[in-house]
C-alpha cells in the first residue's frame, strides 16, 4: 500500500502507545491517529467522497487538519490545504477551480468559505476530527494508491493575476520523504517543532510527513508564539525544527528566551532568503548544540531541494547548500541552454519530488519545463563545488514573513483605482518580515492617493500581509525599449536613496 495512512498503521501494529503527535496538552499515539484517520475516513466516505475526489481545507493547525489529510489520503480523495490568511475571494477562487467536493473549516474562519462546495464547520476547541465529526462513524478501508496517482493541491502565487494548483504526487512525497532522511538523518527519534502553518510546504513536508514516516513525533502549535515554542522545546525535549526567518528572529529576540533550555535542539531548518552570517552566529550562539541549516525549495518540489551540509555555513556564506540526493539542479539561459559555473541563469530543478505540473492549465505546465527541467523562476548560479546561490526572482515574487506574494496580483488590484496610471509592486527589505511589500505608482493627471485609502482598498480584495506597507508616488516608472518595468533598477533606485 502507498497510501499515507499506511505507514500510520505500520507504526500502530508495530508501537501502538508510541506518541505521534502532540497538540494543545494531548498526546496522540500512533494507534489513536490510525484509528482516527479509519473514523474520519468513514465519515467523508459517507459524505460521497471517494478515490479522485478533491477535499478542501481552511483550517489553522491541530491535530485535526493532519486527521483530515491522512483521512483524505486513506479513502483515495485528494487533499487541497487552503492559506487561511487569504480574503474570500481567494478562497472562492481556489475552491471554485479546484473543483473541490466539499470544504471543511474552522468556525471561525467561517466568512471566508466560499466557492460553492458544501461548507462543513468545526469548533477549533475540540481536540480530534473525531469528537467534532464522526464519534460513531464505521471506519472506512484503505483505498490501493498508486505511485503517479494525485495527493494533494496547493495553489501557490502565481506570476499572473490567479494562483496556480499544483499537483503533487505520492511519488513526489516518498522521494521527497526519502531525499530528507538522508539529509536530515531522520528517524523515529526525531521530534519535530510545528510552528509554521500546516497549509504551507515547509510545516507539513519540511519535514513533517517524513517524520511520520519514521515513527517519530510532531509537536503542533496552533500559532506561532516565540515562548510557547521555546517553552514546548523545554518540557517535551525537541531536538529539530522548521522556522520562517521571520520566526528566528522573533526568537533569537525574545526578551525571556535565557529562561528556557533548549540544549535538546538539534537542527532549524531555514531558508527562502540569503541568511546573514550574524543570524547564523546569533543562532549558534543560543542554541549551543543545534545547527541551522540553509535550505531552498518550492511547493512545486515539496520543499527542501538544498540543504546546507554541517561545518560549511560560513565557509560558504549566502549558499543555500547543495541538492540533495535526488535532485538535479542546472543554472539555464532563457532558451534553456546550460550555463558553466559561477554564471547568473534561471535554476531549473529535476527529479521525482518534482512535480507533473499545474492542475487544469496545460499551458502553464508546459511553460513551466525545459523538457524535463522544472523553472523555478528564481535567477542563482552554482559554485564549483554545486552550492547555489539565489541572486534574484524572476518571477517578481515577494516573500514576506514566509509567505510569497506575487507582484502581478497586487498590481491587478491596485489598477482598479480610478487614481492610478501605472504600477509596480517591489519587495523591499524589512527588519522584521524579510521583505514588505511595496507599491510604486504613477498616478492620472491631478490625482491624489495616500497610503490609507489604498490599504482599505486592498485589504478587501486581498490578503492582509499581501497588502502594501508603503506607497511611493513617482512622475514615471524605469522602462526597457520593450516597455517592460525594469523592477530590479527600481529597487535599485529607491534602495540607494533610502
Amino acid at each position: 500500500m502507498i497510501n499515507l495512512s499506511s505507514f500510520i498503521a505500520f507504526h500502530a501494529r508495530r508501537t501502538p502507545e508510541r506518541c505521534a503527535l502532540k497538540y494543545r496538552g494531548e498526546d496522540v499515539s500512533y494507534a489513536a491517529f490510525d484509528d482516527r484517520i479509519r473514523r474520519v475516513g468513514g465519515w467523508l466516505a459517507a459524505r460521497g467522497i471517494g478515490p479522485g475526489d478533491i477535499v478542501a481545507v481552511l483550517m489553522q493547525n491541530s491535530t485535526a487538519f493532519l486527521e483530515l489529510a491522512f483521512a483524505t489520503s486513506h479513502i483515495g480523495a485528494v487533499f487541497l490545504p487552503i492559506n487561511y490568511r487569504l480574503s474570500t475571494d481567494e478562497v472562492g477562487y481556489i475552491v471554485a477551480n479546484s473543483g473541490a467536493r466539499i470544504l471543511i473549516a474552522d468556525e471561525e474562519l467561517a466568512r471566508f468559505a466560499a466557492g460553492g462546495a458544501p461548507v462543513v464547520l468545526l469548533d477549533p476547541s475540540a481536540q480530534s476530527t473525531v469528537t467534532r465529526l464522526a464519534p460513531d462513524i464505521a471506519p472506512a478501508p484503505m483505498q490501493v494508491r498508486q505511485p503517479r496517482d494525485l495527493m494533494r493541491l496547493m495553489y501557490t502565487s502565481g506570476t499572473t493575476d490567479r494562483p496556480k494548483g499544483v499537483m503533487l504526487t505520492y511519488e513526489n512525497m516518498y522521494w521527497k520523504s526519502a531525499d530528507q532522511t538522508l539529509a536530515l538523518g531522520l528517524s523515529a527519534k526525531t521530534r519535530l517543532l510545528v510552528v509554521g502553518p500546516l497549509y504551507h510546504v515547509g510545516a507539513l513536508d519540511l519535514p513533517g510527513i517524513a517524520v511520520l514516516w519514521h515513527g517519530g513525533l510532531l509537536s503542533i502549535h496552533r500559532n506561532f508564539e516565540p515562548e510557547q515554542a521555546l517553552a514546548a522545546i523545554e518540557a517535551e525535549k525537541l531536538n529539530a525544527a522548521w522556522f520562517a526567518p521571520v520566526m528566528t528572529t522573533a526568537i533569537l529576540t525574545c526578551p525571556t528566551r535565557d529562561r528556557y533550555d533548549v540544549s535538546s535542539l538539534r537542527w532549524a531548518i531555514g531558508g527562502g532568503e540569503k541568511t546573514p552570517e550574524a543570524r547564523i552566529s546569533a543562532f549558534s550562539g543560543y542554541f549551543k548544540n543545534a545547527r541551522y541549516i540553509d535550505a531552498y525549495g518550492l511547493t512545486e518540489t515539496c520543499g527542501g531541494d538544498t540543504f546546507m551540509e554541517a561545518g560549511r555555513e560560513i565557509e560558504k556564506i549566502g549558499s543555500t547548500g547543495r541538492a540533495i540526493a535526488h535532485v538535479e539542479i542546472e543554472i539555464r539561459d532563457d532558451v534553456g541552454n546550460r550555463l558553466p559555473s559561477g554564471q547568473n541563469g534561471e535554476i531549473c530543478l529535476r527529479g521525482p519530488k518534482v512535480t507533473q505540473g499545474y492542475w487544469n492549465d496545460p499551458e502553464k505546465t508546459a511553460a513551466a519545463f525545459f523538457g524535463d527541467w522544472f523553472r523555478t523562476g528564481d535567477i542563482g548560479y552554482l559554485d564549483e563545488d554545486g552550492f547555489l546561490y539565489l541572486t534574484d526572482r524572476k518571477k517578481d515574487i515577494i516573500i514576506s514573513g514566509g509567505e510569497n506574494i506575487a507582484s502581478s496580483e497586487v498590481e491587478r488590484v491596485i489598477y482598479e483605482l480610478p487614481q492610478v496610471r501605472e504600477v509596480a509592486v517591489i519587495g523591499m527589505l524589512d527588519e522584521h518580515w524579510g521583505e514588505k511589500p511595496v507599491a510604486v505608482v504613477v498616478l492620472t493627471d491631478g490625482a491624489t492617493l495616500e497610503l490609507p485609502d489604498l490599504i482599505e482598498h486592498c485589504r478587501t480584495r486581498l490578503a492582509s500581509f499581501k497588502v502594501p506597507k508603503q506607497l511611493i508616488v513617482r512622475d514615471h516608472l524605469p522602462r526597457n525599449p520593450s516597455g517592460k518595468v525594469l523592477k530590479r533598477v527600481l529597487r535599485t533606485e529607491l534602495e540607494t536613496h533610502a
